[in-house]
């Protein structure tokens, strides 16, 4: 059995929410993170419909993309509006709510990511890496343990860099310490200075590993008192940023491209800049609303900036610069219930997980065949 904060601490593993953005608001809206999950559904957004969805199938965890709380100020809960009636109902029937916003959107191999995937490109990669979010340690070990100790916090989740993991930077030298009366000294004796060969080792981690990384250091270091420094690094990471930026095997024609993203996102209608007449080899891919980086993906060079929704002023920079296509927010999203679903399945076998049965998605489209 598995409890509701133990199936958000393994999706938090992935996209932690130190990733999201200041504004955001993820994580758990409702609920009892001590309680056992009896089922899990998976939606893009919190609406009353899910919530009856739920009870049908007897879950008790609703894991969401968008959340509920989201940039809204909810002074009472009358019932007036949608999102408060949700919350009156995940309440009394003692539903969690739980969602994983900007922090998905944030991971290397979230929504964007799913995106490239089906559209078939190559090479991808973050295209505005984060920076700030990795953290340098160092610490001083016998030379006899170094392995020990660099097995440990690399379980940890220290160590990794892009496709490589358990790297790390050893240094042999002597270490020089006098124990103190009261000590228990590993190595040495009380009141004499000892100098003992010692290894330095440095690694990186992203910082919201910080505290389990520590852990296992002092957990497997043999010294009373282990001595390590903790540096925050500039570097950007490979593992979060926004967008993905990939390239195509062949270059495409601008009309095949439209009619691929139609086909891979099960879309009838798409907005779109001029085209520029140019054959499109890269393209920008960041899900929801992410036309304000239009300069920035106009300066790496790419042909085409695929997003979910734009402001109309918006396509004014792209004009003659690169196919800007604006596909929706839900239909560039939708793919979040995916990665949850394939998360989940992987790791959890005593409760049901299902995806949402209908499409819940605010926008609906008139197509006009008259003209």
């Amino acid at each position: 059995m598995a409890t509701i904060g133990q199936v958000i601490s393994y999706l938090e593993s992935f996209a932690p929410r130190s990733w999201q953005e200041n504004w955001d608001n993820s994580g758990l809206h409702t609920g009892d993170k001590n309680a056992i999950v009896t089922g899990v559904l998976l939606a893009v957004d919190f609406t009353e419909q899910v919530l009856d969805e739920a009870i049908e199938i007897g879950a008790n965890l609703i894991i969401t993309h968008h959340p509920i709380l989201f940039d809204r100020n909810v002074k009472s809960l009358t019932g007036s509006n949608n999102y408060e009636r949700v919350l009156i109902k995940a309440i009394k029937n003692d539903l969690a709510l739980y969602s994983m916003h900007t922090n998905l959107d944030a991971w290397t191999k979230g929504i964007n990511w799913r995106i490239g995937e089906a559209l078939g490109l190559e090479n991808m990669r973050v295209f505005l890496p984060k920076k700030g979010d990795l953290r340098k340690l160092v610490t001083f070990v016998p030379k006899d343990y170094a392995e020990k100790v660099r097995n440990a916090i690399f379980q940890a989740g220290a160590g990794v860099i892009g496709n490589y993991d358990s790297c790390s930077y050893n240094v042999e030298g002597y270490g020089s310490f006098r124990a103190m009366e009261g000590a228990n000294p590993f190595v040495g004796e009380i009141g004499k200075i000892h100098y003992e060969p010692e290894v330095r080792v440095e690694t990186i981690f992203p910082k919201h590993l910080t505290n389990q990384v520590i852990s296992a250091l002092i957990a497997a270091h043999p010294y009373e008192e282990v001595a390590y420094d903790v540096y925050p690094l500039e570097n950007e990471s490979p593992l979060a940023g926004t967008g993905i930026i990939g390239e195509f095997p062949q270059p495409m024609k601008e009309l095949d491209l439209l009619k691929l993203i139609a086909q891979k996102l099960n879309v009838k209608v798409l907005k779109h800049s001029e085209f520029i007449n140019r054959p499109i080899e890269k393209i920008v891919i960041c899900s929801g609303g992410c036309a304000f980086l239009v300069d920035q993906v106009i300066a790496a060079g790419v042909q085409a900036f695929l997003i979910g929704d734009s402001n109309y002023h918006y396509f004014f920079n792209a004009q003659g610069n690169l196919l800007m296509i604006e596909a929706g927010h839900y239909e560039t999203e939708k793919f979040a219930i995916d990665i949850f679903y394939d998360l989940l399945v992987k790791k959890f076998n005593t409760f049901v997980i299902r995806k949402i049965s209908k499409n819940y998605n605010f926008v609906h489209y008139f197509v006009n065949e008259d003209n």
